[in-house]
């Protein structure tokens, strides 16, 4: 099956989790919004008023004649289609419970620059904005991702990924999270690091997947921009 995704052109933002699904499967998938005219495309399916159950918002998946919204929700069908999954209904869901906690921290990553309103700029709300990253780089993102750390501890079949001894796509997705947050606090992170030796082993060994390595080298991988989810503004990032 060919796969569309649909999202928007100049950011990696939430896409690029189903992105990094599609790339490490060698799935065959059209990025739609970056082709010519591939956002008006995108702008037309959300606008759709035929459709009985449409997307909120980007990204959305269409397989066939489905078209499946929501990060976590694509993913969940994605995992067992690319290989990506485990078969038992338990494991599946754990993974897809995993999937969701990462969403968790990607939201709370946007409104660290964005506390207060979306379609407000960021300057607009940079006091705001220093208070809500402060407690995020201090509080937050150690919470977060010691309880990573700790389900990647608790395998039984080993450290290296967060359910038996294959990679998933909650691993492609950690391995994400870990980049933008890299990017966006390195001080942070730098801070933290040490005390996540197998979250930080495990963004290696994914960077380092064929497919995956290929990925990161080619132009579809777009590099993180002060557009996207993972912004890197210094005074968030306190020392």
């Amino acid at each position: 099956m060919q796969y569309e995704l649909f999202y928007w052109p100049g950011i990696q933002g939430r896409g690029e989790f189903v992105r990094l699904a599609l790339e490490d499967a060698g799935a065959v998938y059209r990025d739609v919004a970056r082709e010519a005219g591939g956002e008006s495309a995108l702008m037309a399916l959300l606008d759709d008023k035929s459709l009985v159950r449409p997307p909120f918002a980007p990204p959305f998946l269409k397989a066939g004649e489905m078209l499946i919204g929501q990060t976590a929700n694509i993913l969940h069908f994605l995992g067992p289609r690319l290989g990506l999954a485990p078969e038992a209904e338990a494991d599946r869901l754990w993974l897809h419970q995993l999937q969701l906690t990462v969403a968790d921290v990607v939201a709370e990553t946007h409104d660290s620059h964005h506390p207060v309103s979306v379609s407000e700029y960021y300057e607009d709300q940079r006091e705001e904005a220093m208070r809500r990253s402060a407690d995020f780089t201090a509080s937050r993102i150690p919470k977060y991702l010691r309880y990573f750390e700790n389900v990647l501890a608790r395998n039984p079949s080993g450290m290296e990924w967060v359910i038996g001894s294959t990679a998933s796509y909650v691993d492609l997705s950690l391995f994400q999270l870990l980049e933008g947050l890299h990017y966006a606090f390195p001080n942070a992170m730098a801070r933290l690091a040490p005390a996540l030796p197998h979250l930080e082993s495990l963004r290696r060994r994914v960077a380092k997947r064929p497919r995956i390595a290929a990925y990161l080298k080619s132009e579809r991988r777009l590099p993180f921009n002060e557009q996207g989810i993972f912004r890197r503004y210094p005074e968030l990032d306190a020392t």
